[in-house]
Formats: C-alpha cells, structure tokens, sequence
C-alpha cells in the first residue's frame, strides 16, 4: 500500500516481546470458525502465490479481476465486473438485515522483486510513466486478496448464521490514490446496495504476523502532492545582478515553508509539510530561468489541509514579490486532484469489531497509534458520512523468527513497498480472514436471533 510504510512500526511499538502469533496455525485453542479457516487455508495459500508471482499495476488488474471475479461467482455471489475500470462487486443478499462491504485492493507496484521466493513475481509492465519496469506485490495486496476470497468462501457456506447483504469489493488502483472513488463515481452506493458498514485490513511489515492493530477516529492522513513551479530571470552565473534566480527564491519558499506547522497549525492537530524534490538548472554557471518543488502534505481535518495549502500558495507568492518578480511571474502552485483523503475509523464500530476480535484472538489486539500515512479506503465513509461507519484495521505480517531477530537488533525488517517484502502469508491470511468473517458475522447477526 502507498503511503502506508509508518503503521507497521506504529503497530510494532506497542507489541514488544509477543507471545507467539503463529500459535495461531496450531489446533489448539481455536474453535469451529478456525478449523474451518484453517481447513481452508492451503488452497488459499496456492492462491496467494499465483496472485504473488502474476501481479498487476493500477487500473491493469485484468487478469486478477477476472479470475477472482470467477470464483466470487462460484461461491453464488451476483458478480459486477468493470466498476471503476477494472473493480469488482459481488453481492450476497440473505434475507433481512444490514449490509457490510467488505474490500480488498488489487494492483501491485513497479518494484522488481528481490525476495528470492520460488513464486516471486518475473512480470513486467509499463505504467503511466511510459517506462517499462517489473511488477511486485510489495505491498501485500495479494494477501488481502487470499483473504478475500476466504472470507466470501467461510460466509457463503454459512448462510444460516447471518441475515442481511454482503457486498464484497475488488477495488483498483490503491496505490495511485484512485480506486475507490473511480468505483464510487462509478455508482457503487447507487447500482448496487449502499453499506452501513465498510470493513478491510492491511498487512503490516513491523509487526509481528498474526497480531491486530487499530486507531479509532483518525487513522490514516489526507496526502496532498503539491508542484511549485518557480519562474525567474535567468542569466550568466557570474553577473547576478542581471538575473532573479529561481534557486534563491525556491531555497526562500522551503525555509519559510517550515513555519506553517510550526507557527501556523495548533500543536494538537498533526500536520507535515515535506519537500521531496528541488529542482533547477543545469550547469555550474548558469542562473536557471526555472526552479521546481515537489511537496508532500499531510494532515487528518479538512480544515488544518486548507490551512497548509493556502499557505504553500501564499508564501510561493509572497517570496517571489520579494525577489522583485512581477506579477505576472510570480510561482504556479498545482494541488493534483483527486488527492488522498485521510481514513476516519468511527468509534463506534471500531469498538464493537474489536471487542470481539480481543476476545476471539487472545490478547493479540492492540490499540495503535495513527500515522500519517495514507489510504484511499477513507473515501468509502466519506462519500456518505452520516449513514457509512466503516473500519481499516492491520495484521502483522513479519515472521516471527525475523521480527524477534530485528528486536534483538540482528537484522532490519523490510519495509512495505520494499523488493523484499515477504510477509508470513500462511499466518496474515489465516488472521485476517478469521478477523473479516467473525466481524461480519456480529454485525449481520440472523433475524430473530
């Protein structure tokens, strides 16, 4: 997942010297909804290596699409193909009752693998960029795929236990930031039925696999990508005088950039203002005619993301009318749109979910800070706030001899999006899909019941 690599070390602090997660994968101590997920859990592992080893990248997931589409549609689902591009929505109406959608992300990244796996990915693409490059799942989608699927499998058998409509989802593109809304601007809460509940998890690459972490409310950052082109009068290096140099006035924009949290945002509310790229000129003596910032934003409130954007386009502006640029030069300062709103995870359901999570999964769930990081699962509440509670939640996924080997200062764990991610799939996939089917199973409880 982009913009995600913080939450497993935020999951990681709080989980110092664990009891063992993988106790999980034992008979012992588990009940008839782990059998059956453990029953299960070969074939989902096959299935976790074909979709590792055939990833796809945003708005390219075809293949994945298809072939999971397929087995939705086997399990007796009613199957949607195509919703925003390349999605999926599988719909399971069982009588009276709420309806939980339950969601999973499809596209890999442009990462090469390096893990060494014997089913690490050889696939190739080209994205938007143009460039060709290798294909990985370096985020753990195809984990949360596998789970998917075993969670339509475990909840359609069991029919007789719950009351109300599913709505399972394969959403595009996560990575890019535009998934979600391409399949809400597609009429998901319009063609298909609307949830009172939205509900997926996360792999988490710091965190021991098979424990669960959550943040109620805020959980997860509005990311803005913000481009500033700065104009200037270019010239020989040895006669400034003759020139404005976009160089200073850019280093003038970053220094002053820096008082906007500090100075401008209320210390209770988080908020970064991070600039990633500066970029100008091409020779030792020459004043370039041109600099150019990349800039990432982050914060949790509409309000505070207001605040912070006006403020990187007045202090573009106002440095350059220093400078003694005219008006009709002074920096162009470009939001992209659709950007990444911050994912709000309501009290309330978070609360009843992992109450029962705590108790089902012995002492393996923590409450976890939230991070900065982003996810566009947040545009799932906010298309209809009053009416969608909705829940993102994290599984651990590194093994466990490597997380106790990185506590004990032996080695550095990968990081998420990193070439060699290799997560504990066996024990992500078992977690998570126990998690998703013991979660809904409480909010459709059967009628009468």
């Amino acid at each position: 997942m982009n913009r995600l690599l913080a939450a497993g070390a935020a999951l990681a602090v709080v989980m110092a010297s664990p009891a063992h997660a993988d106790g999980h994968m034992g008979a012992e101590g588990g009940d008839e909804l782990r059998a059956a997920v453990m029953e299960d859990l070969p074939g989902l592992v096959t299935l976790y290596q074909d979709l590792h080893a055939n990833p796809e990248l945003s708005f390219q997931e075809h293949e994945t699409a298809a072939k999971l589409a397929e087995r939705a549609r086997a399990l007796g689902f009613a199957v949607t193909e195509g919703v925003g591009r390349t999605g999926v929505v599988a719909v399971m109406e069982n009588g009276v009752g709420p309806v939980v959608m339950l969601r999973a992300d499809m596209d890999g990244l442009p990462v090469i693998e390096q893990t060494g796996l014997p089913y690490a990915s050889k696939r190739t693409a080209v994205p938007a960029n143009g460039v060709e490059t290798g294909v990985m799942h370096a985020c753990g989608h195809d984990t949360h795929m596998a789970a998917w699927v075993g969670a339509a499998q475990l909840l359609a058998e069991r029919r007789d236990e719950w009351s109300g409509t599913l709505v399972m989802i394969l959403q595009p593109a996560e990575e890019t930031g535009e998934g979600a809304l391409a399949m809400l601007e597609d009429g998901l809460y319009t063609r298909f039925p609307k949830p009172d509940y939205v509900l997926a998890f996360h792999d988490a690459a710091q965190a021991p696999a098979g424990f669960i972490g959550y943040s109620s409310g805020f959980a997860l950052a509005n990311v803005d990508s913000v481009d500033v082109r700065i104009p200037g009068i270019g010239g020989h290096g040895a006669y400034p005088h003759t020139t404005i140099d976009p160089v200073v006035i850019g280093s003038a924009i970053v220094m002053r950039l820096q008082t906007l949290v500090s100075r401008e945002i209320s210390p209770l509310d988080p908020a970064v203002v991070t600039v990633g790229s500066f970029r100008a000129g091409s020779k030792h003596n020459i004043i370039s005619d041109e600099a150019h910032l990349q800039i990432t934003v982050r914060s949790y409130t509409d309000e505070v993301r207001a605040t912070l954007l006006e403020g990187i386009e007045r202090i573009s502006r106002a440095e350059a009318l220093a400078a003694g640029m005219p008006e009709d030069k002074l920096p162009e300062v470009i939001v992209q749109d659709p950007y990444t709103p911050s994912t709000y995870n309501t009290p309330a359901l978070t609360e009843r979910v992992m109450a029962g999570l705590d108790a089902r999964f012995e002492g393996r769930v923590r409450e976890v800070p939230s991070v900065m990081g982003g996810e566009d699962f947040g545009q799932f509440h906010r298309a209809d706030p009053e009416n969608v509670e909705s829940l993102i939640f994290w599984v651990g996924g590194a093994p466990m001899e490597q997380y106790e080997a990185s506590e004990r200062g032996e080695i550095e764990l990968p990081s998420l999006h990193s070439p060699f991610w290799a997560p504990d799939a066996p024990v992500v996939i078992a977690t998570a899909t126990e998690a998703l089917v013991a979660a809904t199973l409480d909010l459709l409880p059967k009628s009468g019941g």
